[in-house]
């Protein structure tokens, strides 16, 4: 194993859906049944992320009642808006970022430039957005659409939709506001920007009526793993979530979007790249694999059967099929095209039935599941750390909260013992703990470039 230099450090990112990662999450006998809506318990999730000095706290998000859940009925089917959340839990943290879910095909620039704005602000410096694009028809009939934007007019929407995005963040210089009372100036009208913007697909005149947030920006995040996705990241991600089954697919992605990043003239540095990971921890191997052996105990067979279906856009209907059988064929669709080729990889690849598959993903939904102690645990995480695989994690505790307690207490201080994760908060800001720069305002740097030449 290549060991990483001392310099660098593992980046967390803690995956908290309160109804739990697993589609039998709820079922545990100590998850409480309510946990998707219990705003006490999101609030114990926060406080043992930041006791555990994770970077964020992560919430994925759906516009229609979730995936499969309609079908299998699990905790997925209904729980908090994200940005929601994240303004209720800011101000009871102070560490902890939050990077909220949010969608550039349903929502407007305006709209979601300001309540990210708005988070920013509240919590300190701690925002991010997930950007995504969101897939599926069921999704599309909730605004007015019978199907869904094909893939790539989705994706040409979404570049133009957080250019957009950033540009009503800076529409305020940072030093726009004087609220000098005895002179009545409020603010300098000099350093208040309209964008102007028009595009194929939004016409957005500004400026922003929310101040500009405190990381400039907050940390914009993105998770598309297609041809499409990978182009979108490398020219706006600063955090990418992706998943993989084993080393070498998640080296080849890494290298990947390094290099697009570099292509395009970003620093590959200032793109931070987290597989997703979940691990089941025990104090022994045997310990661990027995909570694993317990959750997937609990899965309904028909909560399985919706959740490959869903995770194939819908477009795989196995009810009547013999549950230890093979995975029968589907076609691709326009949504979700990289999670659909990665089930059919993981069900050939290990020869899956039915039956095997759905406990398999039922976890992580493709992302890389580890059991094993704590020690085995870092041994794989630091592997792919050191070896061009990763440059952090999205931790996705399988059940709540004992999953997540099992890695603050176990894990966390092996990875501590390493060298390999912080023992304390280096910064206040999300960037400053992802060691992310803060964006310089255009507008701000022009001035100066003209005041330069004078």
């Amino acid at each position: 194993m290549t060991r990483p230099s001392k310099s660098r450090q593992i980046k967390l990112g803690a995956f908290l859906p309160g109804g739990g990662q697993h589609i039998a999450a709820w079922r545990h006998p100590d998850a409480p049944a309510d946990g998707a809506t219990n705003f006490e318990f999101h609030r114990q999730l926060a406080l043992t992320a930041e006791r555990g000095l994770f970077d964020a706290y992560f919430l994925a998000d759906n516009l229609t009642v979730g995936l499969g859940a309609r079908e299998g009925g699990n905790a997925k089917i209904a729980g908090f808006e994200p940005v929601t959340l994240f303004a209720a839990l800011a101000p009871l943290t102070t560490h902890l970022g939050f990077i909220a879910t949010a969608s550039t095909t349903y929502e407007e620039p305006y709209t979601l430039a300001r309540k990210f704005a708005s988070l920013d602000l509240l919590s300190n410096g701690r925002a991010g957005w997930n950007v995504v694009t969101s897939a599926g028809d069921e999704t599309a009939r909730n605004f007015n659409r019978e199907t869904q934007p094909a893939h790539a007019e989705r994706y040409a929407r979404a570049h133009e939709h957080v250019e957009t995005v950033k540009a009503l963040w800076d529409s305020w210089e940072d030093d726009a506001f004087i609220r000098d009372k005895k002179s009545g100036r409020f603010y300098d009208k000099d350093k208040l920007h309209d964008i102007d913007h028009k595009g194929p697909h939004f016409s957005v005149k500004g400026p922003l009526n929310v101040p500009r947030p405190v990381q400039g920006h907050p940390v914009v995040v993105q998770a598309g793993q297609s041809e499409d996705g990978r182009k979108l990241a490398a020219q706006s991600a600063e955090v990418i979530f992706t998943a993989h089954q084993n080393l070498a697919s998640a080296q080849d992605f890494y290298r990947d979007i390094k290099a697009r990043v570099a292509a395009v003239g970003r620093d590959p540095r200032q793109v931070l790249i987290m597989p997703g990971v979940a691990p089941f921890v025990g104090r022994t191997e045997e310990e661990a694999r027995a909570k694993y052996r317990q959750l997937n105990d609990l899965i309904l067979p028909e909560d399985g059967v919706a959740l490959l279906n869903g995770l194939a856009g819908q477009t795989l209907d196995i009810r009547g099929y013999p549950l230890d059988g093979p995975l029968p064929p589907s076609k691709e669709t326009e949504g979700m095209k990289s999670r659909q080729a990665l089930i059919r990889q993981i069900a050939d690849e290990h020869n899956f039935t039915i039956r095997q598959l759905y406990q398999w993903v039922a976890t992580a939904r493709g992302h890389y599941t580890v059991i094993g102690s704590a020690v085995q645990v870092a041994d794989q995480l630091e592997e792919w750390f050191g070896n061009e695989a990763a440059d952090g994690f999205n931790i996705l505790p399988p059940w709540l909260p004992g999953a997540l307690d099992d890695f603050v207490d176990l894990v966390i201080p092996e990875l501590q013992r390493r060298g390999l994760f912080r023992t304390a908060y280096e910064g206040r800001t999300l960037r400053e703990n992802l060691g992310l720069r803060r964006p310089e305002n255009p507008w701000t740097a022009a001035r100066s470039k003209v005041l330069a030449a004078e």
